[in-house]
C-alpha cells in the first residue's frame, strides 16, 4: 500500500506538468483561444469571455460593470465543469474548491452532533466558516439559524437553488471594501440566470457499489420570451434532490465497528493494536474492558433506603430475560476480581454500539422552485425580479436514550438520584439514580400506607432501593430538521443624463428552520414514572406508547434568521487616461439581519425541567448596517491599471469600520500578466459569541494527558504504558469545551495581501501562480483550557477565568475522582491568526482534429495557518488543529484536483483527479508540540496519509435536444485513510475523506433540451 501511495503522487506531480509540456513540445497543433477555465477561470478570463457574447461584465469584488482587470484572484465553477466532474449539487461543488480547508461544515456532520444540524458551510483559507462571505447575485443572505458550533454565523450552502445556478465566482482575497463583514478569507457569490428560452431538463440516479448511498435528482426549467427582440424574457425551474442515510454498518472494517484491534502500528518498537470498544467485550489480553451501561440494558444495585450505601454488584434488573439488547456473557472469576470490574455483573451485554446505531450521513431531501421576470424599460434600463422557495430537510436514528448522564451543554445544575419515601430529587452523597422501596400516584413520600412495593425494585421487600443504570431498551433518540428558505430579489440597472450608468438591487430571505427531536429522556417525567411505578423497567416491551411518549415527549423547537437589504451603486467614466477610461463607482448599502434560534433544552423553570444530552445552545438577536462605498479604476496605461476601494460600516450595536483595498495589474507582454493586491477587512462578532446561551464543543481526550497519579486511583494495571489496565471511562471519551458568550467583544480585524502572475506560452495554455497572506488580529476565540486541564488532574487550583466540571463517577470505581466532563470560559478577543498559501493552476485546451482536450489542474498549498497567544504562536498546517476553528477537522497543507476532458463531438470522456494531503495526530492547541505526534495512541501511526481518488464522467450526445451520461466516482474503490483521533466522523476525516467513505458509486442520468 505504501508504494502505491508513492507512485499515485508521483503520477499526480507529473499529471500537473503535462499540459504545460506538451504544449511547449508540439507548437504545430492547432491553437485557439483558451476557453473559460472550467475550475479556476481567473477574472481577465470571464471577460474575455463577455466580449464575446455581448453580456455585462459582473465581477465578483467589484462595484464597477463593464470592465474587468483581473486584480484580484478568482476561481469560477460552472455547471458544466460540475457535470464533466460528477458532482450533481453546487454545494458538493463548493465543499471540493482546492481553497476549501479545515473548518468546512460538510453534509456528513449532522449524524454526527453537529450544532448547526442540516446545514453545510465553506471555509476558504482554513479560517473557518465565518471568515468566508456567501453572496446571491451580489448580494448578502439571510445566517443559517443555528451557529456552527454555537458561535460562528454562516450560510447554508444547502440553499442555493442548483437548477437555475449560472456559475459560482470564489473571489480567494480580501473584499471588506466590496461587501463588508465576513469577506476576510473571500467571498462565494453564487450566480443565477439572467435569461433563459426553451425547456431543458435532467433525470439522474446513483449508487455505490456496495449498495448504499442511493440517491435521486430531478431538474426542469422553462422560460420564453428575448430580451432583445420581445424586450422581456421569464422562466420557471424546480428541482427535486433526494440523499439516502447511511449507517456504520454498511461500511467495511474497521469503519463499521467498536472493535478496533484490526488498527495496528509499530511506531513505538513492538506491535501494538487498538482496543476492542465493543460495550462490555474483551480486551486483545482477554480482559474485560470495564463495565459499559449505555447497552439498551437495565442494570441494578442495592443501596440502604437512603441510597448513600451500595453494597454488592450490579446485576441485569430482569435476570430472567437476560440481555434485552446485545449479546450475553457471564466474566471469568478472574476479569470479575479485577479492580476495574469492582461492581460488574456476573451477566454483561455486549453490544458494537457504532455498528448498531450511528449514522455516517443522514437522510437527505430537498426541493424547491424559482421564477424571474426581466425586461427592458424604455431605451437604457432594465428591471428584474426572482423568487425562490426551496426545503431541505434531513433525518436519522441515534443510541438509546440515556437515563443517566450530565447536565447538557453547557447548563450546570447537580445530579440526582432518588431515595425511599421521598420525592425523587437531589439526594447529598450520592449521584446514582435509584428505584425506591414504595410507589404511589401522588409520587412524594410514598411508605407502605399510601403506596406498594415497587414492582420495579427487585430489592424493595429487603428494604433496599436499587440504583438504576443503563439506556432505554426500548427507545432510540431521532432527530430531524426542516429547512424552508424564502427568498426575492428585485434589480433595476441603466444609465441616466447620458453617461452615469445606475444599478439598485434589493433583496429579502427568510429561513424557517424546525428541530424535531424524539426519545430523548426529559429528567423530570423520569423521575415521575420512577416515583409512581408508570414505566415498566422490569419489562419494557410492555410499555404502551403513551407511557413512552410521556417519558420522552417529542421535542420541536422552530428558529429563523431574516435578512433585509438595499443597494445602490452609481459609476461614472471621469476621463480618458492611455489605458481606457477612469472610472468612478459610488454607492450606499442598508441591510438588517435577525437570529431567533431559542434554545432547545432551556433549564428556565428548573434544573429537571429538560432532557438529557440535547445541546442547550440559543441565541437570538437582530442588527442594522448602514454602508457607504467607492471604488475607481485607473488604467494609467495600456500596461498598467491601478485600482483602490473603500467601504464604511456602521452597525446599530455600536461597532464600524473602514476597510479600505488597493490593487494594481501589470501586462508587460501578451504572455506575462502581474497583479497584486492589498486590503483591511474586519468580521463582526456574530449572535452567538455576543449573547448566546453557553455552549459546548467535545474534544477526544488522550490518556497520555493525565498524570500518572489520577490513572492509579483506577487501579495499579493502570497507565499510559497500559492502557489496556484502565477503564473504558478513561480510554474513550472527550471533553466538552463550553464557551460563554460575551456582549463586549469587539471585531476582529484583518490585513490580506496577494501577489501573482499569469503565464500565456501559447493561446491555449495558461499557468497562474497566486500568493495570499492574511493575518487577523483580536481573533475571537476560547482560551487555551490546557493549563485548566492539567490543574484538574494535578489535584492544583484551578486558574482564573476558567471553571472545570467533573463528569459522573465511574461505574466501576465510584469513590476514584471523576475525569472531567466540561471546562467552562468566556470568549475573548485574544488570539493573531495568520494564513498564508499559494494557488496554482494550469488550464489548456487542444485540438486535434476530430479531438478536443480540456486540461484544468488546481491546487492550493497552505505555507502557514497559526494563531498567537500572549506572544506564543501556535502552528496548525498538517495538523489536526487548530481545535477552536476545526473542531478537530485538520488543516491539509495541499489540496488540489486535476480535471481532463477529451470531447469527440457526441461523446466525451472526463477524468478527476482529487487529492488530499495528509497530517499529524497532533494540535498545540492541545498542548502538544508542533507536529509531535501528541494524540496518537500507540497503536496509530503519527501521520494520516494523504487520500487520493480518481472520478469518470462518459457524456453520450444522442442529438441536439437529448443526451445521457454515466458516472463512476472514486473508480479505484479507495477508502479515506484511518484516523482514530478526528471528531465528527467515526476513524476517518469527514473534510479530508467526503464522499470516497462510500467506496466505488455509479451514477446515471439524461438531460434534454427544447
Amino acid at each position: 500500500m505504501m508504494t502505491s501511495i508513492s507512485l499515485t503522487k508521483k503520477a499526480l506531480l507529473l499529471a500537473a506538468a503535462t499540459p504545460f509540456a506538451f504544449a511547449m513540445a508540439t507548437p504545430a497543433f492547432a491553437q485557439q483561444a483558451t476557453p473559460p477555465e472550467q475550475n479556476g477561470v481567473r477574472s481577465g478570463d470571464v471577460a474575455e469571455q463577455n466580449q464575446t457574447t455581448g453580456e455585462e461584465i459582473v465581477v465578483t469584488g467589484s462595484i464597477i460593470r463593464g470592465t474587468d482587470v483581473g486584480i484580484s484572484p478568482t476561481t469560477t465553477l460552472t455547471t458544466e465543469n460540475l457535470d464533466s466532474r460528477g458532482i450533481n449539487t453546487v454545494q458538493a461543488g463548493i465543499q471540493a474548491l482546492s481553497s476549501n480547508n479545515g473548518p468546512a461544515l460538510t453534509n456528513s456532520f449532522t449524524a454526527n452532533g453537529a450544532f448547526a444540524a442540516g446545514a453545510s458551510s465553506v471555509s476558504l483559507r482554513g479560517l473557518s466558516t465565518n471568515s468566508t462571505l456567501v453572496l446571491f447575485d451580489g448580494l448578502r443572505a439571510a445566517y443559517y439559524p443555528l451557529s456552527d458550533d454555537g458561535s460562528r454565523n454562516f450560510v447554508d450552502l444547502n440553499t442555493i437553488p442548483d437548477d437555475i445556478v449560472e456559475r459560482v465566482d470564489v473571489l480567494r482575497d480580501g473584499a471588506s471594501s466590496s461587501y463588508g463583514a465576513d469577506a476576510i478569507a473571500g467571498v462565494v457569490n453564487v450566480i443565477t440566470k439572467r435569461k433563459f428560452n426553451g425547456i431543458s431538463g435532467r433525470a439522474e440516479a446513483g449508487i455505490s457499489e456496495d449498495g448504499v448511498n442511493a440517491n435521486q435528482r430531478l431538474t426542469l426549467t422553462a422560460g420564453t420570451g428575448d430580451l432583445d427582440e420581445k424586450g422581456y424574457n421569464a422562466y420557471i425551474s424546480g428541482f427535486y434532490y433526494r440523499s439516502e442515510a447511511v449507517y456504520q454498518r454498511d461500511l467495511p472494517a474497521p469503519f463499521n465497528s467498536d472493535n478496533e484491534t484490526g488498527i495496528c502500528s509499530n511506531r513505538t518498537g513492538t506491535t501494538q493494536c487498538g482496543p476492542n470498544n465493543i460495550a462490555n467485550g474483551l480486551d486483545s489480553a482477554g480482559n474485560l474492558n470495564g463495565f459499559a451501561i449505555g447497552t439498551g440494558n437495565y442494570y441494578v444495585r442495592p443501596a440502604n433506603a437512603a441510597n448513600t450505601v451500595a453494597t454488592g454488584r450490579y446485576q441485569l434488573l430482569n435476570q430472567a430475560a437476560g440481555c434485552l439488547n446485545g449479546t450475553p456473557y457471564n466474566p471469568t472469576a478472574a476479569q470479575l476480581a479485577q479492580a476495574v470490574n469492582a461492581t460488574t455483573p456476573t451477566t454483561v451485554c455486549q453490544v458494537d454500539n457504532t455498528n448498531k446505531y450511528d449514522a455516517v450521513t443522514p437522510n437527505l431531501e430537498r426541493f424547491g422552485g424559482s421564477a424571474r421576470f426581466t425586461a427592458k424599460v424604455g431605451d437604457s434600463s432594465e428591471a428584474y425580479l426572482l423568487v425562490n422557495f426551496q426545503q431541505s430537510s434531513s433525518n436519522y436514528t441515534g443510541r438509546p436514550a440515556t437515563i443517566r448522564a450530565n447536565a447538557p451543554a453547557g447548563i450546570l445544575f447537580p445530579q440526582f438520584s432518588t431515595s425511599q419515601n421521598q420525592t425523587p430529587a437531589l439526594a447529598a452523597g450520592s449521584s446514582v439514580l435509584a428505584l425506591p422501596v414504595y410507589v404511589c400516584a401522588a409520587r412524594v413520600n410514598c411508605g407502605p400506607t399510601n403506596g406498594t412495593l415497587n414492582p420495579n425494585n427487585p430489592f424493595a421487600a429487603q428494604g433496599q432501593v436499587a440504583r438504576l443504570v443503563g439506556a432505554l431498551p426500548d427507545t432510540v433518540t431521532s432527530n430531524a430538521t426542516r429547512s424552508r428558505v424564502y427568498r426575492a430579489a428585485f434589480g433595476l440597472k441603466g444609465t441616466v443624463l447620458n453617461d452615469i450608468d445606475y444599478d439598485f438591487n434589493a433583496t429579502a430571505m427568510h429561513t424557517d428552520l424546525r428541530l424535531k427531536t424524539n426519545g430523548y429522556v426529559y429528567i423530570q417525567h423520569l423521575l415521575d414514572v420512577i416515583a409512581d411505578g408508570s414505566y415498566n423497567f422490569v419489562n419494557p416491551g410492555l410499555n404502551t406508547q403513551a407511557v413512552r411518549d410521556y417519558l420522552s415527549p417529542e421535542n420541536i423547537t422552530d428558529t429563523s434568521s431574516d435578512l433585509y437589504q438595499a443597494q445602490l451603486t452609481l459609476q461614472k467614466s471621469l476621463a480618458t487616461l492611455p489605458g481606457g477610461d477612469l472610472r468612478l463607482a459610488v454607492g450606499g448599502s442598508i441591510f438588517y439581519e435577525a437570529v431567533d434560534a431559542p434554545s432547545a433544552n432551556d433549564d428556565y423553570n428548573g434544573p429537571t425541567q429538560r432532557y438529557f444530552t440535547l445541546n442547550a445552545f440559543g441565541t437570538k438577536g437582530n442588527r442594522t448596517v448602514s454602508s457607504a462605498f467607492a471604488e475607481i479604476n485607473a488604467p494609467i496605461l495600456s500596461v498598467l491599471t491601478l485600482n483602490g476601494s473603500g467601504r464604511y460600516d456602521h452597525y446599530s450595536t455600536g461597532q464600524s469600520n473602514f476597510s479600505p483595498k488597493v490593487g494594481a495589474i501589470f501586462t508587460p507582454a501578451r504572455q506575462l500578466t502581474v497583479r497584486g493586491t492589498y486590503s483591511r477587512g474586519f468580521r463582526i462578532p456574530s449572535f452567538g459569541e455576543a449573547n448566546a446561551l453557553p455552549t459546548t464543543g467535545y474534544v477526544t481526550q488522550s490518556l497520555s494527558t493525565i498524570p500518572a497519579a489520577f490513572l492509579a486511583q483506577y487501579g495499579a494495571g493502570c497507565s499510559v504504558a497500559t492502557p489496556t489496565g484502565c477503564p473504558t471511562y478513561l480510554t474513550s471519551y472527550s471533553i466538552g469545551q463550553t464557551t460563554l458568550a460575551s456582549p463586549n467583544l469587539k471585531p476582529e480585524k484583518s490585513r490580506s495581501f496577494t501577489g501573482g502572475i499569469k503565464i500565456d506560452p501559447i493561446r491555449s495554455l495558461s499557468l497562474t501562480v497566486d500568493y495570499y497572506n492574511i493575518k487577523k488580529t483580536g481573533a475571537i476565540t476560547t482560551p487555551d483550557n490546557s493549563p485548566a486541564i492539567a490543574a484538574y488532574y494535578a489535584g492544583a487550583a484551578i486558574p482564573t477565568g476558567f471553571e472545570v466540571i467533573a463528569d459522573a463517577v465511574d461505574t466501576n470505581n465510584p469513590g476514584a475522582r471523576p475525569r472531567i466532563a466540561f471546562v467552562r470560559s468566556q470568549l475573548i478577543n485574544a488570539d493573531t491568526i495568520k494564513s498564508s498559501g499559494i494557488d496554482f493552476g494550469i488550464n489548456g485546451a487542444y485540438d486535434f482534429g476530430p479531438v478536443k482536450w480540456t486540461s484544468n489542474l488546481n491546487a492550493s498549498y497552505i505555507i502557514e495557518l497559526s494563531t498567537t497567544i500572549d506572544g506564543v504562536k501556535q502552528r496548525y498546517e498538517g495538523t489536526l488543529g487548530n481545535f477552536n476553528l476545526t473542531a478537530g477537522s485538520g488543516t491539509f497543507e495541499w489540496k488540489g484536483n486535476w480535471l481532463n476532458t477529451f470531447d469527440f463531438g457526441d461523446f466525451a470522456l472526463s477524468s478527476t483527479v482529487n487529492y488530499t494531503s495528509g497530517y499529524d495526530l497532533s494540535a498545540t492547541d492541545q498542548g502538544n508540540d508542533y507536529k509531535d505526534c501528541g494524540l496518537a495512541a500507540a497503536y496509530n501511526n503519527c501521520h494520516v496519509k494523504s487520500y487520493i481518488t480518481v472520478d469518470a464522467n462518459v457524456n453520450f450526445k444522442v442529438n441536439d435536444r437529448f443526451s445521457f451520461y454515466v458516472n463512476a466516482l472514486n473508480v479505484f474503490d479507495r477508502l479515506p485513510p484511518v484516523d482514530t483521533v478526528t471528531y465528527g466522523a467515526y476513524l476517518y476525516n469527514a473534510v479530508q475523506g467526503g464522499d470516497g467513505i462510500f467506496g466505488r458509486q455509479y451514477r446515471a442520468g439524461v438531460k434534454f433540451g427544447f
